[in-house]
């Protein structure tokens, strides 16, 4: 049977989509050291990302971007990036495993799993490809966005990203349905000047 693990990268941030991957792992070609991305160093997670890209028997990343956050919810818009990327892997599996306690709507048996990212080696690997790929995403826009410094900090609200938005205000990657990005559009409003 089948089996795709599926996690999420990015529901925290201020800034970027949120991307997820789903992950058929092949028993006949194991990966040796899956564990939840977080746990990892950089350098290990694109070591993984390779392997795993190289020996799983399927694996798909998609994304929801900022607008589709805005309209729907973190939550949802996370949700639709699960969906998105189950069903774009090559082979249908006949059950998806998600970390976390929320499930994408799919046409095959969907379980969460709160810890799967630790527990489960096909969420881990899922795990390691939305952060991987995420990350570089981040790297890009602080390309095209200089001035956040969203390499550094992926688009979590740091103390510096923070700062940079109060006074730079929101790009067009920045989540506009989130608190502080909200806070810093409103506090960069042009305002009447009353002599």
């Amino acid at each position: 049977m089948l089996i795709a693990g599926v996690d999420e990268a990015g529901r925290g941030p201020l800034a970027g989509p949120v991307v997820a991957a789903a992950v058929i792992l092949d028993p006949a070609r194991p990966v040796s050291g899956l564990r939840d991305s977080k746990q990892l160093s950089a350098g290990a997670r694109e070591r993984l990302a390779m392997a795993i890209r190289g020996s799983a028997r399927a694996w798909c990343v998609a994304s929801a971007d900022v607008a589709e956050i805005d309209a729907l919810n973190i939550l949802q818009a996370t949700l639709l990036a699960m969906r998105r990327a189950v069903e774009g892997l090559a082979v249908a599996p006949a059950e998806v495993l998600v970390d976390g306690n929320r499930c994408p709507r799919l046409a095959c048996t969907v379980r969460a799993i709160v810890g799967g990212d630790r527990d489960v080696a096909a969420i881990s690997a899922a795990s390691i490809l939305a952060k991987t790929v995420r990350d570089a995403l981040l790297i890009e826009l602080d390309a095209r966005h200089p001035g956040y410094g969203f390499a550094r900090n992926k688009g979590y609200g740091t103390p510096g990203h923070l700062e940079a938005l109060a006074r730079l205000g929101p790009c067009a990657v920045h989540r506009r349905s989130f608190a502080p990005v909200l806070q810093a559009a409103l506090d960069l409003r042009p305002r009447n000047v009353v002599i």
